[in-house]
Order: C-alpha cells, then sequence, then structure tokens
C-alpha cells in the first residue's frame, strides 16, 4: 500500500505542477474572466476545494507539534491546493519503509519540521508576486 500511495501522489503532484505551468503559461492568475470566476458552479467548486484543503489541514495541524510548522502547512496548503498536500504526503510517505504499516503514516505525530512547508511558502507568495 505504501509504494501505490506513493505513486498516487507522485502523479498527483506532477499532474498539478505540470497543468498550473500550463494554464499559467496560457492566462495570468488574476486574470480570470469576470463571467468565470462568478459563475455560480465555478464559486461552488472553489468552496468545495478549501473545505477540503481545511479538512486535510486538521489532520496536519494534529500532526505537526510545532506552531511555527502548523502555520507554514497552513499557509502552503491554502495557497498551493493539492501541491501542498501531495508534498506532505510524499514526505511522510517516504519516512516509512515501502512494508512498514501505514498506520506510522497516519498516526506518527512529527516534531514539527520547518525546511518544507517553509519552502512550499515561499514559494507560493513568489508565485502571487508574479502572477
Amino acid at each position: 500500500m505504501i509504494l501505490f500511495l506513493r505513486a498516487l501522489f507522485l502523479v498527483v503532484i506532477a499532474s498539478m505542477l505540470g497543468v498550473t505551468t500550463w494554464a499559467s503559461l496560457h492566462t495570468p492568475l488574476f486574470a480570470i474572466p469576470r463571467e468565470v470566476f462568478t459563475h455560480p458552479w465555478f464559486i461552488a467548486t472553489l468552496f468545495d476545494a478549501y473545505w477540503a484543503f481545511v479538512a486535510f489541514y486538521v489532520w496536519v495541524a494534529w500532526k505537526e507539534q510545532s506552531s511555527v510548522a502548523r502555520l507554514l502547512w497552513f499557509v502552503a496548503i491554502i495557497a498551493l491546493g493539492n501541491i501542498a498536500i501531495a508534498a506532505y504526503m510524499l514526505r511522510e510517505l517516504f519516512r516509512v519503509p515501502p512494508t512498514g504499516p501505514l498506520a506510522d503514516v497516519f498516526t506518527r505525530r512529527n516534531s514539527g519540521t520547518r525546511l518544507l512547508p517553509g519552502l512550499l511558502t515561499a514559494g507560493s507568495v513568489l508565485v502571487y508576486l508574479l502572477a
């Protein structure tokens, strides 16, 4: 199961980086047409996505014991969505041997390393500033 989940989240992060790069090269982030931005299904989809990000973050906040790491992960997840979620899952999945128990991924608490969420947060701020 660990190997399957590693492959799954590698596909998620690769596809999200690919599709966001493609979209960015075609249309600037803040140039969404008003007709799209105000469409009820666009708004509903954003609510759906961001509530899912918050739900995932609640688990991350439980796992990470450092307040700074929690804050950095919150910003990264809200700003980058599934890119940050896939990065978090890959970090957790590569901390466990391929034949290790899946429970270690979901129940092991972390001291709260700041490097990865710090890099993701800095990267997201840079992307938004360049957009």
